[in-house]
């Protein structure tokens, strides 16, 4: 057995917290996993993990092991991208994940024209409303939309965009068009359950952050669906504006309030800290920020 392989196995099972996730990560066997980090203990003379039928955990040696393990193989992965970089071509394979709305309208296509750049790359792109936990799920980057919670995790910016409040035409010829925030508790809202709070919004008022409630009996987990609901005139909503841009654009929806402003939803890319970062995620990471805003800023393409 290499010794890397072993390294790289050990450092993946305590990320992951299991000998399956880790193998699913590496993409390798749960028992190639075992094996690999059973011979590193022998080859080490010490027990790196305790290992019961519920958990794993370190050992003290495999704490202070552990230490090591990850200056090991940053200084593996600075030296691959070094020859990679030499040679002019990025190698290996990235892991990112990305809300399924925002994810099929643009990181889709600009991951395809990444790829179709760098031959020699792998890419997996998972698309999920769900917050994924980097660590566990062997995630090298994940793009979420709003603000976040603090956490260890590096956050890079690479757009915003904001939600706006619209209705249909319909809607609004059999119901009031509000005139201010506050209004929007006598109508029937529709609330993307994967907003931080769906059921309110808040909107500047006079210089100052207002929250106001957003009543409604349908709450969905998809901006998509929610725009869906919303063309059917079934109430007011508040969708990204990348969602909505063209339909607002041409007649099918309206917009409301837009002289209430509203606080922008950074867009960023978050990744687990690393002593150094490989060269394919640097480069995916610029490719997302030079090209994502001039997107946004354009309608999206007819659905």
């Amino acid at each position: 057995m290499d010794r890397i392989d072993g390294i790289r196995a050990f450092v993946a099972v305590v990320d992951a917290g299991s000998f399956t996730r880790a193998g699913d990560r590496l993409g390798i066997s749960n028992k190639l996993v075992s094996k690999y980090v059973a011979a590193l203990e022998g080859q080490q003379g010490v027990t790196l993990l305790n290992r019961t039928t519920r958990a794993l955990s370190l050992t003290p040696s495999g704490e202070r092991y552990l230490t090591a393990a990850r200056r090991v193989l940053a200084a593996v992965e600075e030296l691959d991208g070094q020859a990679s970089a030499e040679e002019g071509a990025l190698t290996g394979r990235l892991r990112v994940t990305a809300p399924v709305t925002f994810g099929e309208m643009f990181v889709a296509v600009l991951t395809r024209n990444f790829t179709r750049r760098h031959p020699a790359l792998s890419l997996d792109l998972h698309l999920t409303d769900r917050y994924v936990d980097l660590a566990a799920e062997g995630f090298d980057l994940a793009l979420r939309i709003g603000q976040l919670p603090d956490s260890s995790l590096i956050a890079r910016r690479i757009g915003q965009t904001e939600a706006w409040a619209v209705a249909s035409p319909a809607y609004l010829a059999s119901h009031p068009r509000p005139a201010h925030p506050e209004a929007l508790r006598d109508h029937l809202c529709i609330r993307d359950s994967n907003a931080q709070t769906p059921g309110r919004a808040s909107f500047l008022i006079e210089g100052k952050a207002v929250s106001v409630p957003l009543p409604g009996r349908i709450t969905v987990n998809s901006a998509q669906a929610v725009r869906q609901l919303v063309l059917e005139g079934e109430g007011v909503a508040l969708i990204p504006s990348f969602v909505v841009a063209r339909d607002v654009a041409e007649g099918r929806l309206q917009r409301l309030l837009p002289d209430f402003a509203r606080p922008q939803l950074d867009i960023q890319a978050v990744s687990l800290p690393q002593p150094f970062v490989p060269p394919r995620l640097s480069a995916y990471l610029d490719h997302l920020r030079a090209r994502l805003s001039p997107l946004l800023k354009a309608p999206p393409p007819g659905s």
